[in-house]
């Protein structure tokens, strides 16, 4: 009993420190931390620990791919180029704007993950901002931060967490569509919305549009096919049921590797730009999902679970979705949909409750910047941008953003 409580109690002092980084303190060192604790007071075995990590591989090879990838284009000026585009388009107008990026947004999560709309597409809007000269970027780069988990389940390769919950249990696209395209729909409509309302009062005052779009430079044009070959990879990985991290690492990795080779230039450069901590801040993340699990509360809610799911499935189906949407923020969704993903398959909840999961997994992040792997990366490319947001303003703002278009979604969730 003893050993569960201080197992609890790592776990929770873990997650604060990630969500409220004292002494800024990166999130990295306190997911290890708490780790290494679990390690040295005997809590967790190194096999089990070790379990725990293996448990991550593809998202790191995922991330691998993904964050060399976007470095190699902001690098080799593919976001100026973008930015320049996007400014002109907006002719002088924020909330023209507003909309375009989180269009754009949209796009980038459904065909690319929400990862990579907070690795590719941050940066591009960062420098949009700079370039339009606009009063307050916050509400532009917001936008990537939402539409990231709000879009996340229009396609199944739009969250690796799809594919964790449905496992080789994959529905077809037409299937796939006929259960989520009305609830993407609401999470996608009622996020814009009320991002928009919060943030109306900043996007005052027009923008400077006429600036000149640069010529893309040959390596710029290499990143930008990188990134198509890149979402290619991943929708038929998807479509074959394969996982995602191999092909995007090979891909992110490849890509990279060429332009640095083709331009002469230092990889050691290349390489110190890169979040690298996030792998190290996933691990930590797994090892203590890894030590929770093993107290048996985890069995011991699923079986609960079952019993009440075959009784009144309607009614399991929310609490089931809403309980999995705002628990992802206190452990990340990630290890939560693998949690969620293997009592699934275990225990045969009916298709609703899955899919009322589903959406948890994947809208509950937008409550908090610990809610999903793609918030963490959206924080740290904002770091690396000159900008910051603390943990505590991000909560009430999803609060605000994320309660209705979950309540929304579940709504109109039909199996």
């Amino acid at each position: 009993m003893n050993s569960e409580f201080f197992i609890y109690f790592i776990a929770f002092v873990t997650i604060a420190g990630v969500i409220v980084r004292p002494y800024k303190i990166q999130e990295a060192v306190w997911a290890v931390a708490g780790a290494l604790l679990l390690l040295a007071f005997g809590l967790i075995s190194l096999q089990d620990a070790w379990t725990g990590i293996g448990k991550g591989l593809d998202v790191y090879l995922f991330l691998t791919g993904m964050m060399t990838l976007a470095e190699t284009a902001r690098r080799e000026g593919l976001f100026d180029w973008l930015a320049g585009y996007a400014i002109r388009f907006s002719k002088g107008s924020s909330f023209r704007l507003f909309v375009l990026i989180y269009l754009v947004g949209l796009i980038v999560t459904a065909f690319m993950s929400n990862d990579a709309t907070a690795v590719v597409l941050t940066p591009a809007v960062a420098v949009a901002a700079s370039r339009a000269k606009v009063k307050n970027a916050l509400p532009y780069l917001l936008i990537c931060a939402f539409i990231a988990n709000a879009a996340s389940f229009i396609l199944p390769i739009s969250n690796p967490a799809n594919l964790v919950i449905y496992g080789k249990e994959m529905p077809s696209l037409g299937v796939w569509f006929s259960t989520y395209l009305l609830p993407s729909l609401f999470s996608v409509g009622i996020t814009f919305l009320m991002l928009f309302l919060t943030q109306r009062k900043r996007l005052t005052g027009t923008i400077d549009s006429d600036i000149q779009v640069e010529t893309l430079l040959p390596g710029g044009k290499m990143a930008l096919a990188g990134i198509i070959v890149t979402t290619l990879l991943l929708l038929a990985s998807s479509a074959m049921n394969w996982d995602l991290g191999l092909p995007t690492a090979i891909a992110g990795l490849g890509i990279s590797i060429f332009v640095l080779i083709a331009g002469r230039k230092n990889p050691v450069a290349f390489a110190r730009h890169i979040s690298w901590s996030v792998l190290p801040l996933v691990a930590g993340l797994f090892v203590l999902v890894e030590a929770v699990q093993q107290t048996g509360i985890i069995d011991s809610l699923s079986q609960k679970l079952a019993e009440q799911a075959h009784h009144a499935t309607e009614t399991t189906s929310w609490l089931a979705g809403l309980a999995v949407a705002f628990g992802s923020n206190l452990i990340n969704n990630l290890p939560a949909g693998l949690i969620a993903g293997s009592t699934v398959s275990a225990i045969h909840l009916p298709e609703a409750v899955r899919s009322a999961i589903l959406v948890g997994i994947d809208l509950g992040p937008n409550l908090s910047v610990t809610g999903s792997l793609a918030t963490i990366l959206w924080l740290k490319e904002l770091r690396k941008n000159g900008y910051d947001m603390g943990g505590w303003a991000f909560l009430k703002l999803g609060t605000v953003v994320m309660v209705p278009a979950l309540i929304a979604a579940l709504l109109v969730l039909k199996v």
